[in-house]
Parts: structure tokens; sequence; C-alpha cells
């Protein structure tokens, strides 16, 4: 097992990125902490078949910054971290793999939690629990969360709520036309949400057993080929769920909802993106406001696990949205820029207290 360990790697922000590498599992991974101002970074762990690890390493940059934003912007006294574990899943996940990350983690002696991504779920989380000491997203019979995308749904939803009620004036979602693109592990639950609401919902995914099994739970829903064909559907609000990315330049510009709300990390393509988003009058809620029911689900097994007092923290993700949403229109700046500010301010203000050392 080898490891390599570097601090503000390649001139990014970043505490620590840290390479690891056991050749007897075929465990390639990597670990990056953006920052610990807040506490011990929380990030969960992607299992992807990256096609280089240039690619991988750009995704655990770009993920952990972002976890850093979403624990301070979600109020929770953790900081910002995200591993990749480079492979197919399918093929590549072992007990063993998932063991020797656990020692991995485990070596960074509590700087970093690790919890479950795309790739991994509750029951990799137990397995690596048996190497480490800083896990989450374990599973229940393990004194754990569970499965996290039920809070991440629910945390989306009352963004898309927040949306509504900032941009029509009311939170009903009812006989709104709302497409989600990936009815994975979220988007499943949202789709929930959203029909017993009363709205027309939309939907595709590149998993037609995805769709179809959750055509038999709702009937009232419907279905659309590919991502492609849902943008160009008329809707209120779009719900990216899958991967990042998905909102470049095409999209943007096919887009008929006046509201982009969904689960997806790291949604914007590029920065520009944005500006084009209202240039078109269509509001974003930035992803890492509204996607942090999870983390909030998942952090709370650092008290011990109580699913009612996390839904109750998760809710607060409705007055965080509609309070982003609400500066960026008093501040004259896009909500991406508005969210960065909050988050911002309270890693400087709480991360300053720090600073003075309690034995």
């Amino acid at each position: 097992m080898t490891v390599r360990s570097t601090p503000s790697a390649f001139g990014s922000r970043h505490e620590q990125v840290v390479f690891c590498h056991d050749e007897a599992t075929g465990l390639k991974a990597i670990i990056a902490i953006y920052s610990t101002a807040l506490g011990p970074a929380l990030g969960g762990t992607r299992f992807y078949p990256y096609a280089s690890e240039q690619d991988a390493l750009a995704d655990v940059l770009n993920l952990s910054q972002g976890m850093a934003y979403k624990n301070a912007l979600a109020g929770l006294d953790l900081g910002g971290g995200k591993a990749v574990i480079i492979g197919d899943p399918k093929t590549l996940k072992t007990e063993a793999l998932l063991r020797a990350y656990g020692r991995f983690v485990q070596s960074l002696n509590g700087r970093y939690f690790t919890a479950c991504d795309v790739g991994t779920f509750s029951v990799d989380m137990d397995l690596i629990a048996r190497e480490c000491d800083f896990v989450t997203g374990r599973t229940v019979e393990h004194g754990g969360a569970g499965d996290s995308s039920v809070l991440t749904a629910f945390g989306v939803y009352q963004g898309m709520r927040a949306s509504a009620q900032h941009l029509w004036g009311d939170t009903s979602l009812a006989g709104r036309r709302i497409g989600v693109a990936g009815v994975g592990k979220v988007g499943r639950h949202l789709v929930g949400h959203l029909v017993a609401e009363g709205a027309e919902v939309v939907v595709t995914d590149p998993y037609e057993r995805a769709v179809a099994a959750l055509r038999e739970t709702y009937p009232s829903i419907t279905s659309v080929a590919d991502t492609d064909t849902l943008i160009g559907e008329s809707l209120d609000v779009y719900a990216p769920c899958a991967l990042g990315g998905a909102l470049d330049d095409d999209t943007v510009e096919a887009l008929t909802a006046t509201v982009v709300c969904g689960a997806a990390n790291n949604q914007l393509a590029h920065e520009g993106i944005e500006k084009r988003l209202e240039e078109r009058g269509i509001t974003y809620a930035p992803d890492y406001c509204v996607n942090a029911g999870g983390v909030i689900q998942v952090a709370d097994e650092l008290e011990g696990f109580d699913f009612d007092r996390a839904k109750m923290r998760a809710t607060t993700i409705f007055d965080t949205t509609l309070g982003v949403l609400e500066r960026a229109r008093a501040e004259g700046v896009s909500p991406s820029i508005a969210a960065d500010r909050m988050a911002e301010q309270r890693m400087r203000e709480i991360g300053r207290l720090r600073q003075v050392y309690v034995p």
C-alpha cells in the first residue's frame, strides 16, 4: 500500500490531496480536503470509471470544494472533503478493496470523514468502517443513517418550493410541469414528493428499468427518451439529478423551464453559464445549497442518528435557498455568487474562533 500526500496541491486552495494505491486489491483513490475551518472535512466517496487519473483529480478537487461550501451553508460544523475511487464498481469493488481504502481514510486520523456517493452504498460504508473510525452513512443495522438520498431529495424539494416562492409568490408546485433528469437514488425520491403535491412530472434516465419501475409506482408521470428531449419540453422547473456539468451552453439555450433546481453536483459546466441563465430569465437554485439534505442526514450520525431530527434540520434548506435568492436579487449578483458569499462569510467568522486555543 502506498500513499502520496501534498498540501495546497496544484495551485489550488485545498489543504491536502492524498493519492492512495494498493496494488493487491487494485485500489486507486484520491482524497481531497478543501477546508477544515469549520471542523473535520466530510464528503462522500465516489466510485467511478474515470478515463484518466487527471479526470479523477479534477472531479475530486471540484467536489471537495463544493462540499466545504455546502456544509458551511447548511450550518454544519464540518469542513469539506471528497474522495474518488478510480474504476468500475461493478467489476472492481470487493471487500478487500473497500477495507484497504478504509485504512487510508483512517491514516488521516479524523481530518476526513467519508460517506456514500455515486457508486457506493451504505453496505460499502459498513465494510470501510471495519478498518476506519471516520465513516458516516452506514446502514441502520449498524447504527447509521442509512440511505442519505432520502433527505437529499427532501432538501431539493424544499429548495424547489423556495424557488417557487421567490419567483411566483407561492410555495405550491401543484400543477407545475417539472422535468427530472435522472431517477436513481435521489431522483426517484424527489419524484415521490412532486407527485404527492400534484405536480405534473416528466422524467428521463438512460436506465430504462429505473423509469419503468418508477412509472409502476407513480402511473401519472410521463417519460421521454433522453435529456435533450426533456429540456426541450414545455417545463416550469428542470431538475438535473444525475452527474455534474448538466448545464452547458446547448442545454441552457434549449431550456424552456424558468427554474433550475436539482440534486446533481457541480451543475454549471463553466463560469459563464449562470450569466446566460440570467439573461434568459431562468432562476438557478445553487446545487450545493439545495442538495445538502444528504450531508445533513449523514452528519447527524455523529450525534447518534435520529431521522426526525435530521429531517427537521433539512427543512431549513427552504429558508437558506430563499435567503440566497433574495440576497442575489438585493445585491444584483447571481445566486451562486450570493451563496458563495454566505458560505465564505460563515467559514470566515466561525473559522476565526478556532484560532483561540481551548484545551
